[in-house]
């Protein structure tokens, strides 16, 4: 193994792009039944509207844009890992590790890069360092065993290999897991964790329901439904990764619907469709890189590597809690599990914060930082 840091540029290559286009210009569609909704799910007619704008996207404008951030690839316990690595201008800075999940990328970050290295304020600047998670997106998995312990500990150990002994850890979905992971792992490093997006249901104890606010109880109502009708993807990928990426990697068509569901179902409820919540064009970016990367199966199999493990999170470094919309987070539960030093309630983004709401959490993770750095 090398501990060499290598530049890295996006680069498609043409055949690919030409290759997307003619597949999608040669959809076999599925039948529906009649007035469904979204019920069964993803709608015949949705998908085909995003697919028409999919045909017509400019991938290479958004690679560029992807391009204009710094990438590097280093290999950590015989995993290549990709990262975005954007130092601040401003002296002082403090590093910021920021962690991705499933279904999305390090594209869900390019509202923030700005703001978090090069704010009005310099005293809130970081250096941020944007991994794509292994499996996922450039970040070419070579071997199996990947969990939420090993993606932290090699988190730990890019840190170090970039020089930076002092950090913080912020991350959302797969990232609300690994970030205090990694902060248990490397408490003499990581100043801090800030946390959002976390879906599972909360690990209920006897009394935790006792005196529950109106908003509380609706947060339970919604993770409830969630875990009754909405988990199915996670069934699948938590126990036939392989299986279900084949339908996956040879249909552009039906990795897009596999994802579409995800924003429509994780993002802000107050907007009805997932290109309300977030630009179509940005969405789409992140299921291109999913296809041109071809890693249906090494991303599901995150969901394989874990399933069945409890991962023991257990009060550490201080944390900071933002809470959005699909956020099923109670506040006495979260803390016997974390040592939380600030806690905020948003009524407005969901899920994917970064893409939906990218000003309340930056100016969430710089409120929170402040009490660290």
């Amino acid at each position: 193994m090398t501990s060499e840091v290598r530049p890295f540029r996006i680069a498609v290559p043409d055949e690919d792009v030409e290759d997307l286009r003619e597949r999608l210009l040669r959809i076999r569609w599925p039948r529906q039944l009649p007035g469904d909704g979204w019920d069964r799910g993803v709608p015949v007619g949705y998908v085909r509207a995003v697919a028409e704008r999919w045909a017509s996207y400019d991938w290479r404008l958004w690679e560029a844009r992807l391009n204009e951030y710094p990438q590097y690839t280093t290999e950590i316990d015989d995993q290549t890992i990709h990262f975005l690595h954007v130092r601040s201008p401003h002296a002082g800075a403090l590093p910021l590790i920021l962690t991705h999940g499933w279904p999305g990328s390090v594209a869900e970050f390019l509202p923030v890069l700005g703001p978090l290295t090069d704010p009005a304020d310099p005293r809130d600047a970081f250096h941020i360092v944007a991994p794509s998670v292994p499996g996922h997106g450039f970040s070419v998995p070579l071997e199996s065993g990947w969990n939420h312990d090993r993606i932290a500990r090699a988190w730990a150990e890019l840190m170090q290999r970039l020089g930076y002994e002092r950090y913080g850890a912020q991350g959302g979905d797969t990232g609300s897991v690994v970030s205090p992971l990694l902060g248990q792992l490397d408490p003499d490093h990581v100043v801090g964790v800030h946390i959002n997006g976390g879906l599972a249901y909360p690990p209920i104890e006897p009394g935790d329901l006792e005196h529950l606010t109106d908003l509380e109880q609706a947060r339970l109502a919604a993770a409830e439904r969630l875990r009754t009708v909405g988990t199915g993807y996670a069934d699948l990928q938590g126990t036939r990764p392989q299986t279900v990426s084949f339908g996956l990697s040879d249909s552009p068509v039906g990795q897009l619907a596999w994802i579409l569901e995800k924003f429509w179902e994780w993002t802000d409820p107050a907007r009805d469709l997932p290109h309300d919540a977030v630009e179509l064009d940005h969405l789409l970016t992140d299921v291109s890189i999913y296809w041109f990367t071809n890693t249906s199966a090494s991303s599901a199999n995150l969901y394989y590597e874990n399933r069945g493990t409890t991962d023991e999170l257990k009060p550490g470094v201080p944390t900071g809690v933002a809470v959005f919309p699909t956020d099923p987070a109670i506040r006495r539960v979260l803390d016997r599990q974390h040592r939380i030093v600030h806690w905020s309630e948003f009524t407005r983004g969901g899920h994917f914060a970064a893409l939906e709401a990218p000003d309340l959490l930056v100016d969430d993770i710089r409120a929170f930082f402040r009490l660290v750095r």
